[in-house]
């Protein structure tokens, strides 16, 4: 049983590192892009905090790309186009 749960703890530090270690000053957090999401969502304009969050995230993006789950609103046309016009160039990862 401890072994399990050692196993599991080493899965989540694991985890947590990854998305970490893309920038030690950054906060690796997706759901800092939330004022994102209604430009990357349609074709609204991306609003001043959308590309101020893009822009402290930038060094996170490739991590969310690289994720299953965020992999389909990050890794968009759409999604390219917002960075774009922010003027933050998308990462090739």
């Amino acid at each position: 049983m401890l072994r399990l749960v050692l196993c599991i703890l080493w899965v989540v530090v694991g985890i947590n590192d990854q998305l970490s270690s893309a920038d030690a000053a950054t906060d690796c957090n997706p759901i800092q892009l939330s004022p994102c999401a209604t430009a990357i969502l349609s074709t609204t304009a991306p609003s001043e905090t959308c590309c101020g969050k893009i822009k402290e995230q930038r060094p996170c993006l490739c991590n969310y790309i690289k994720n299953p789950t965020l992999q389909k609103f990050i890794n968009t046309p759409n999604a390219r186009k917002v960075a774009a016009t922010c003027g933050t160039p998308f990462p090739t990862c």
